[in-house]
């Protein structure tokens, strides 16, 4: 019997030994999926702020696309907003507005607003239009800052365009 208990005590020791390196295994293992999917989790942040910035572009397509069917810029425009006489579809006359409101911009068709341009996540910093005239017509010079609210750097993004006004030559 003595001899029995002697081979238990030698089994173990590798027993403990085994556990002692499977737990070390798994530790290393468990390391390394953590460290993936933190890592995959910033790519995928970093992938969604830079798709909210090219989605932002289609903004500044918006408002060029306004601009260009218009034929005259309205006097009382400012600098941070911009009021343009076109005609609808039927001819008649309108006005389009694109104001800054606090970090958005948003676009008034003949008085309606018809909402903002720029999604929550996107916040407008900057917006400028500078109208330019000519002898054969007008122009207008968009300039637009973007950031995400998702970004913790806080980066930006700058547009600027420089659109004539078809309905002016």
């Amino acid at each position: 019997m003595i001899k029995i208990f002697e081979k238990q005590k030698k089994g173990n020791g590798y027993a403990v030994l085994e556990l002692i390196f499977y737990i070390s295994l798994f530790v290393v293992l468990s390391l390394v999926v953590i460290d993936a999917m933190i890592t995959m989790a910033r790519s995928f942040r970093e992938t969604s702020i830079q798709a909210e910035f090219v989605q932002s572009g289609t903004m500044m397509e918006r408002m060029s696309r306004e601009i260009r069917t218009s034929y005259d810029i309205d006097v009382t425009s400012t600098e941070a907003d911009l009021k343009l006489n076109t005609k609808d579809d039927d001819g008649v006359e309108k006005i389009i507005e694109f104001k800054l409101v606090g970090s958005d911009i948003q676009l008034w068709d003949a008085g309606i607003n018809i909402g903002n341009l720029n999604t929550p996540n996107i916040i407008v910093s900057a917006l400028t239009f500078t109208q330019i005239t000519t002898a054969k017509g007008k122009a207008i010079r968009v300039f637009l800052t973007i950031k995400s609210a998702n970004d913790i750097l806080s980066r930006t993004q700058d547009f600027y365009d420089t659109v004539v006004l078809r309905g002016s030559y």
